[in-house]
């Protein structure tokens, strides 16, 4: 089966994803901001399987073809991947992040500690 991407609610779903990437870049300067928008596209993903069932019991309200059926398999391609995606690029941030923080404070007590021992070598 073919899907019709020029149908409406796909097109606005491919815009909200470029949102929800959108923000992800835009909030890495924003520690707690990134927290909430990660975490609701966490709950997005956990209530894809309910969005699924929504859709299939009114599909002929906003689309042309049945694309629900009761595995998820097309919510899960559609909806959940690329949020999950977008999930794990956050978290390879909050890792690399982790990193950076971890080696500054290191290089802080390296130099801490050389100071402290050219104090006590001066006196």
């Amino acid at each position: 089966m073919s899907v019709q991407w020029s149908e409406p609610w796909l097109i606005g779903l491919m815009v909200f994803h470029v949102v929800c990437v959108s923000l992800t870049v835009v909030t890495c300067r924003f520690y707690r901001a990134q927290i909430c928008h990660f975490l609701l596209m966490v709950g997005l993903v956990y209530s894809a399987e309910y969005l699924n069932e929504l859709a299939a019991m009114n599909w002929r309200s906003f689309s042309n073809f049945q694309y629900f059926d009761s595995k998820g398999m097309f919510i899960s391609l559609i909806f959940s991947i690329p949020l999950l995606l977008n999930t794990v690029i956050i978290v390879m941030v909050w890792v690399y992040r982790t990193f950076s923080t971890m080696t500054e404070l290191k290089t802080l007590q390296l130099k801490r500690k050389t100071r402290r021992e050219k104090r006590e070598k001066s006196d």
